[in-house]
This record gives C-alpha cells, sequence and structure tokens, in this order.
C-alpha cells in the first residue's frame, strides 16, 4: 500500500452530484466517535473538478484536496455522479485506476457505480447501484453483471452498493471488514442504524429498541435474549415469556424487528462470534457453544454466509487489521453479497 494509511478515507466529489450520497460516507467516516470505541479516520474530501461544487439541492461545497491526493488514502469512496449517461472525464477516471494500482479500496455507492463501471474496474464482475439506474448501467456498460437485488457486493478490492441506506451498510462493511465488528458496532450506534444488513436480507438490530416500545413484552424478550445466547431459546417459550400466542408474537416480532425470530437470534449469535473472534483466543468449537450455536460444525456455515469468510479467516483478518496489514488481498476476490 506504500504511503497510503488504511484509516484515510478519501471522498471523491463532482458537480452536480446528489447532497445526500455526497453526505454518506462523510457521515459513517467524517466525525470523532473515538470515545464511543470507533476508529480514529482521517477524511480527504476531494474535488474531482474544479469547485466550488454545486450539489442537486443547489448548496456549495469547496473541497479542499485535490485528485493527486488520493495517493494517501487506503479506502476511495464515490458517492455519486450527477448524470448516468455522461462518461466521468478521462483524468478522474485515470486517477481511480491509479489509487487501486495502488492498493486502496474502491467503493462506489449509487451512482457513483458509473464512475467504477467507467473506469473498467467493474468490467466481468457482478455490481449493485440504484435499482433505478440498474437497467441504464447495465446497457451503458455491458462488461459489468448488474445486480439490482443486492445492497452492495464486495470484491475485496472494489467495493459496489446501491443507494441511499445502502450506502451507509456498505460503508460500515467497510469498516466491520477491516476494523472488526466492534468498530462498525460502535458507529451503527452513534448514528442510530442497524449494524449489518446482508444483501436480500432484512435488517437484524444490535440497539436498544426506541423508547416507543421500550416497555413492550417484546423489548423485554430480546434483552433476555441477547442476554442468554448461550442457551437454547425456543421461540415458542419466548413468545410465552412475552406473553403472547406465538402467532402473535411472531407477527410482533417482525413488525418490530424486521426480521423472524429464528433469524434474528441466528444472526445474533453470528455478531456475538465475531466479537469474540476479535477479542479472545477461544477455540471455534468454544465460540459456538458459548453462542448458543452446539458446535463449530455447525457454526461455520452460518458464519460464512452471513459474514462472507469462515470464522478462522476473519479472525487471521481482524489480527492482520490490527498491525496495519492491508486487509484486502486476505479477503477471497470472489463476487459475494455481503453481510
Amino acid at each position: 500500500m506504500g504511503n497510503r494509511s488504511r484509516s484515510t478515507v478519501a471522498v471523491l466529489m463532482v458537480d452536480g452530484a446528489d447532497l445526500f450520497e455526497t453526505s454518506v460516507p462523510i457521515s459513517v467516516f467524517g466525525l470523532d466517535r473515538t470515545a464511543s470505541g470507533a476508529p480514529a479516520f482521517e477524511v480527504l474530501s476531494v474535488a474531482a473538478e474544479p469547485g466550488p461544487l454545486t450539489m442537486t439541492t443547489g448548496v456549495q461545497l469547496v473541497a479542499p484536496y485535490r485528485l493527486e491526493d488520493l495517493d494517501r488514502a487506503g479506502v476511495v469512496v464515490i458517492p455519486s455522479w450527477r448524470a448516468p449517461a455522461e462518461r466521468p472525464p478521462e483524468h478522474v477516471l485515470e486517477a481511480i485506476v491509479a489509487a487501486h494500482a495502488g492498493g486502496a479500496l474502491i467503493v462506489s455507492l449509487c451512482t457513483g457505480a458509473f464512475v467504477l463501471a467507467a473506469s473498467g474496474l467493474l468490467d466481468g464482475r457482478r455490481a449493485a447501484t440504484n435499482w433505478y439506474h440498474a437497467d441504464a448501467l447495465q446497457q451503458l456498460y455491458p462488461e459489468v453483471r448488474v445486480d439490482s437485488s443486492v445492497l452492495f457486493v464486495d470484491h475485496g478490492d472494489v467495493v459496489a452498493s446501491a443507494g441511499c441506506t445502502a450506502g451507509v451498510d456498505a460503508c460500515l462493511h467497510v469498516v466491520r471488514r477491516l476494523w472488526g465488528a466492534q468498530a462498525a458496532l460502535a458507529i451503527a450506534r452513534r448514528m442510530v442504524v442497524p449494524p449489518l444488513r446482508a444483501g436480500g436480507q432484512a435488517q437484524f438490530i444490535d440497539r436498544p429498541l426506541p423508547e416507543a416500545v421500550a416497555d413492550d413484552g417484546i423489548a423485554t424478550t430480546i434483552a433476555y435474549a441477547q442476554e442468554h445466547l448461550d442457551e437454547s431459546l425456543d421461540p415458542a417459550a419466548l413468545a410465552r415469556r412475552a406473553g403472547m400466542s406465538r402467532r402473535s408474537f411472531d407477527r410482533r416480532f417482525r413488525d418490530t424487528m424486521g426480521t423472524s425470530i429464528t433469524q434474528w437470534l441466528l444472526q445474533q449469535r453470528v455478531l456475538r462470534a465475531q466479537r469474540l473472534l476479535e477479542n479472545t483466543d477461544l477455540s471455534v468449537d468454544r465460540i459456538a457453544r458459548d453462542v448458543g450455536l452446539s458446535t463449530g460444525v455447525t457454526l461455520r456455515p452460518h458464519f460464512r454466509k452471513i459474514v462472507g469468510v469462515s470464522p478462522q479467516r476473519y479472525r487471521e483478518t481482524f489480527r492482520l487489521a490490527e498491525t496495519g496489514t492491508p486487509v484486502a488481498a486476505e479477503i477471497p476476490p470472489r463476487s459475494r453479497t455481503s453481510a
């Protein structure tokens, strides 16, 4: 990675871009949340074109950094592009390709996928963008395999996500991949967003419930389940604890949490396993028992499906990240919907 810092995040800004999309990576990486356990980032607001830059709402921004500053960044985020049919300037594409060749992780959000596709870095690869623009992306760049059904796709060296809140998911995924689940959770809690949403799956929430349901039977049952993940938690028994029939409990739980109780429990157990892999030297079998999944044989397929790598590979990658070693090469460079 040369002189690049893994904690330096460059946000590429262009004239005519969407203000919200442009603000997403700044919201995730740009605030000091170290007191809550988040990593410290340096964010470079990079002007791809001469400024001031006028956003879609008419707000004008003056970005203090230039394309040559991409040489310092370990992560380069392309959050938006003004017009899908307009090809980005060649000098911008060359800067992105050079950053990628230098070891930077390149991340596109929403219409930023059109810039990433124009650079050639998505050729032959699966990619996501906002569903509304998926057909246009496919027509303009037929070498790209556009998937409008997923939140984001991670290839190890390149991440492409859909729009709006999926951009938050992708940025938190980058934090989780490079700095661990606890770091992503610390940021997500401060932002009051789910720390993990798997593409094609409903979100799961690892944060206090909204105050409006703080005294609800669902909330107290969730708190109980989180404290007893190492035990066998039967959904029918949890429904009785909540004082509801199983049918009413299932309906209320899905309405509140956005997923079934069975899927939520599984996701919570995998998230707990991530933290144990990061913070302890316990064996995978012991971790599996501690999160209520009996054995490593039971844990491994669920962990791989949600996280994208095996528990052992996750632990090795996290340890490398702690030492400052570039991690992108440690993630198998395969197309996957990531969680």
